[in-house]
């Protein structure tokens, strides 16, 4: 019997393009699928049928009681080398060998650029003034040069993201739980002395942290009220590190500048979610990972992964 793999949210309809999927047409039927699928019942009958699945991101969570559903599923393709949803005991207990890819960083970090650029320079609403025929120049940008950059984490995409700040002439702090002084030096960054301090002296807050326990709400309301009323805010990481409320009432308050968005409590984000239409906020539908580069070796490690599963020797294994 021949197998079938699933590649799960292919949104812009470009992941059998992504990849040389014919090394796999000897023994592999490959299907990708468009719609995201959220509800577990559908996803169990939808994916009942299927031995192997590509999931991007954390985008779909397997929990134990999804996994349990499928019995004919073997093989579980992530991309990139860590992913929060996906149940690795329960995994292992269904028989189910689960793999990753390699991931770059260079995307998020240029995204994050947009955003704070498309914030500073007001180009949303300058660019749409001019399709509509309205006012010629109507916003007053914000400066980068000498203004202090903020980062709340100093890893692989917020050391990144400082560098850029650097070129840019900025004056770039960081802070973290467990960020040291030494570690900013090598960074070319300031160690802020607290996050109250960090959020109270930025003109730019970018937000580069891990998902946990520790961090989970860091930003909440009382966080938010120690930003300038004249500071934007970007988080292109994790959207459970800022209280989503909190959030909204700032923007509608006018309490910050604006704030640019690429992550969300619920993604998709619903058609009516208050997100989509309020006030200073650039938001964009989880882009960072989303460029050809990344594609390319996600769905092209996804097939080595596959290759080297069917001779009994998986690649990239995970945890």
């Amino acid at each position: 019997m021949r197998l079938r793999c699933a590649l799960l949210d292919d949104y812009q309809g470009v992941a059998l393009e992504c990849a040389d999927w014919s090394a796999l047409a000897d023994e592999v039927d490959v299907v990708a699928l468009r719609d995201h699928l959220t509800d577990e019942n559908e996803l169990a009958a939808v994916l009942a049928d299927f031995d192997i699945v590509v999931t991007l991101r954390e985008r779909v969570p397997f929990p134990a009681s999804l996994l349990d559903r499928l019995p004919r599923l073997r093989l579980l393709i992530a991309s990139g080398m860590r992913n929060s949803v996906i149940d690795y005991a329960a995994a292992e207990a269904n028989g189910v060998t689960v793999c990753g890819t390699e991931s770059s960083s260079a995307p998020p970090v240029e995204l994050t650029w947009a955003l704070l650029l498309g914030l500073a320079r007001g180009l949303v609403e300058e660019s749409a003034a001019m399709r509509a025929g309205g006012p010629w120049q109507s916003t007053v940008g914000a400066d980068l040069h000498g203004r202090r950059l903020g980062l709340l984490g100093l890893g692989k995409i917020g050391s990144r993201v400082a560098q850029v700040g650097l070129a840019f002439g900025m004056r770039v702090s960081a802070w973290s739980q467990n960020l040291t002084e030494k570690r900013a030096a090598e960074v070319g960054v300031e160690l802020a002395p607290s996050k109250e301090e960090l959020l109270a002296g930025s003109d730019f807050v970018s937000v580069h942290l891990a998902l946990g326990d520790r961090t989970r709400g860091l930003l909440g309301a009382a966080e938010l009220a120690l930003l300038k009323p004249t500071a934007y805010l970007v988080n292109t990481s994790r959207a459970a590190l800022v209280d989503q409320d909190a959030l909204l009432a700032a923007l509608h308050e006018g309490r910050i500048a604006g704030a640019g968005v690429d992550v969300f409590d619920i993604e998709p984000l619903p058609a009516a979610h208050p997100l989509r239409t309020a006030p200073r906020l650039l938001a964009t539908p989880h882009l960072g990972y989303v460029s050809y580069a990344n594609y390319r070796t996600y769905y092209g490690q996804a097939v080595e992964n596959i290759t080297s599963f069917l001779t009994g020797s998986p690649l990239r294994r995970l945890p």
